[in-house]
């Protein structure tokens, strides 16, 4: 299934991913997908939100994850930008985050594919300058 969404503003992007994570589950695994500064972390930060998590959302950029337990679940948010070689993964125990009790957000997932389980959700996410300094295009597939 593909389901493609437009947004104009980094609140209708923000509003995207709370949808999406009201609708989450445990074990789930979403991948995050998109060029600097297209809106993974306004998309994230919606996410959380989805989650009921209050707590505030930054890209875990050099400690590759963050977990965040006040939500209604569980929530791991990768972001594998800076990560080296997929060993480095393994390193921190990303299957027991992935495998676990919670839901994950993997940013930059494009990265690590050759490691993700048979099952997720792709999140893309897309500008295009023509149609506006906040349009985005958000391409949803399950894997």
């Amino acid at each position: 299934m593909i389901e493609i969404i437009e947004t104009n503003s980094a609140e209708e992007t923000e509003a995207l991913g709370t949808k999406l994570a009201k609708e989450a589950k445990a074990g789930q695994v979403f991948t995050l997908i998109g060029d600097l500064g297209v809106g993974k972390t306004v998309f994230t930060q919606g996410f959380a939100k989805g989650l009921d998590i209050d707590e505030a959302i930054c890209s875990p950029t050099f400690t590759i994850v963050q977990v965040y337990d006040s939500g209604r679940i569980p929530f791991y948010h990768f972001d594998v930008y800076r990560i080296g070689d997929v060993e480095e993964m393994d390193e921190i125990g990303y299957e027991d985050y992935i495998y676990g009790d919670g839901v994950s957000l993997i940013e930059w997932a494009n990265l690590i594919e050759e490691i993700l389980p048979d099952r997720y959700t792709r999140v893309t996410i897309e500008k295009n300058l023509e149609k506006g300094f906040d349009y985005r295009k958000i391409t949803i597939e399950s894997i």
